[in-house]
């Protein structure tokens, strides 16, 4: 005859407190992130001040040219080179179908001639629209 008490075996259970904190965990870091706290992908530059500086998050389509401390350039957080830059801004005019407006974001440290290598370099491949990245001076 077959026994019917259940109550002999123990039963599987789902333990709760280590999802939650694993839960708890992801939602701190996904904050932390967007609020930039914890630094993303990219060069780390430090912008220059300006008491007048505009904001150009509104534009259309915008690409983000990185010049490090130590001379290094990036294009959108990908190293290139001065030579590379115009061929891969023209891929992404293409693609934009309109005006791109290049931001050109320089380390305080990098040097002037840096900066007018690139500029000088876009200008001769046809782009007008360039701004150079800054920060708001407080007071």
């Amino acid at each position: 005859m077959r026994k019917w008490d259940d109550a002999s075996q123990p039963k599987a259970r789902i333990e709760i407190i280590p999802m939650i904190d694993v839960m708890m965990f992801l939602l701190v870091f996904f904050v932390l992130i967007s609020q930039n706290v914890i630094p993303a992908l990219g060069v780390k530059t430090k912008l220059p001040e300006a008491q007048q500086s505009d904001d150009l998050r509104s534009a259309t389509k915008r690409a983000v040219v990185t010049i490090a401390a130590d001379g290094v350039l990036q294009l959108e957080g990908k190293a290139v080179t001065l030579a590379e830059l115009p061929l891969h801004l023209k891929v992404m005019q293409q693609e934009a179908q309109g005006r791109l407006v290049i931001v050109i974001n320089g380390d305080e440290a990098s040097t002037l001639q840096q900066l007018i290598s690139v500029m000088d370099t876009l200008k001769g491949h046809g782009f007008e629209a360039l701004s150079i990245a800054t920060k708001k001076k407080l007071g």
